[in-house]
């Protein structure tokens, strides 16, 4: 069971802008999607999230197409946390983890949704808001509270199959500390069973936390391996424009990219 990209092909107007494009993501990895500016990172994820129509081809969710999914047992297994989340309402922090328990809607008296919501501002670092209202956040803050969010809807495993978490650049808003914690929960999460696909931009922490790598560029999938399999200075030369050292580290799960200044154009 998995999460399948077959096919894909995304298109706005006349320009395609996404794929043919195929990609599995797998329960117990994390896996990192990487690739310049443009690239068909976050259409990626919109398409696989169904929020993006797909010209061709098909997502599938543990073999079924996304569509033929009832919305909360889709819930249930599949949990996105997009670059932006607008609320315009003064919810407190905790009060915005509880919204991920909506597809359970359990109306227990047991606390089970309280216990998941407190749990997950646990994981986020978050606890410490929890009756602060959302709106007087800072972004990176917010980031977070919407992270205990998602995790709080995927916190219960379902009766069959798997958890998917989609997480869309979640470390750009976070300084060095916190960029760290959340990539560690989403490296607990796989542990537990669940796949992770991370769309982010620092190459070492993509190096450093995900079983693969998935490296995009002009819509399609250039490279899918191991960190240490994938990168090299010739690949970042030739999909980033940069000049870099590629070096193992002692002690680090992966291997580390050292920028050297921009890669000369193409001639």
């Amino acid at each position: 069971m998995s999460l399948d990209v077959r096919g894909v092909e995304v298109w706005r107007g006349r320009g395609r802008t996404l794929g043919p494009l195929d990609l599995t993501v797998q329960p117990g990895e994390v896996l990192a999607v990487v690739g310049p500016n443009g690239a068909g990172k976050s259409t990626l994820l919109s398409a696989m999230t169904g929020e993006l129509r797909c010209a061709r081809g098909e997502v599938l969710l543990e073999g079924l197409p996304l569509e033929r999914w009832r919305p909360r047992e889709r819930a249930r297994r599949l949990g996105v946390l997009p670059q932006e989340s607008s609320l315009g309402f003064g919810f407190t922090a905790l009060e915005v983890a509880l919204l991920g328990r909506s597809p359970h809607a359990s109306r227990r008296e047991d606390g089970a949704d309280l216990a998941a919501a407190v749990a997950a501002l646990d994981a986020t670092d978050t606890r410490h808001l929890a009756s602060r209202s959302y709106l007087t956040l800072s972004g990176g803050e917010r980031q977070r509270v919407q992270l205990a969010r998602v995790l709080a809807q995927l916190s219960e495993p379902v009766e069959s199959g798997h958890r998917y978490l989609l997480l869309d650049e979640p470390t750009a808003s976070l300084d060095l500390s916190h960029q760290h914690l959340v990539l560690e929960a989403a490296t607990r999460f796989a542990q537990g069973g669940g796949a992770v696909l991370a769309v982010l931009h620092d190459l070492n922490l993509a190096a450093r936390y995900a079983h693969r790598l998935a490296v995009l560029a002009e819509g399609r999938v250039v490279e899918v391996g191991a960190p240490a399999q994938v990168l090299s200075a010739e690949l970042v030369a030739r999909v980033f424009g940069l000049r870099v050292q590629v070096v193992e580290w002692p002690g680090s799960p992966g291997p580390l990219v050292i920028p050297e200044g921009r890669a000369p154009l193409p001639t």
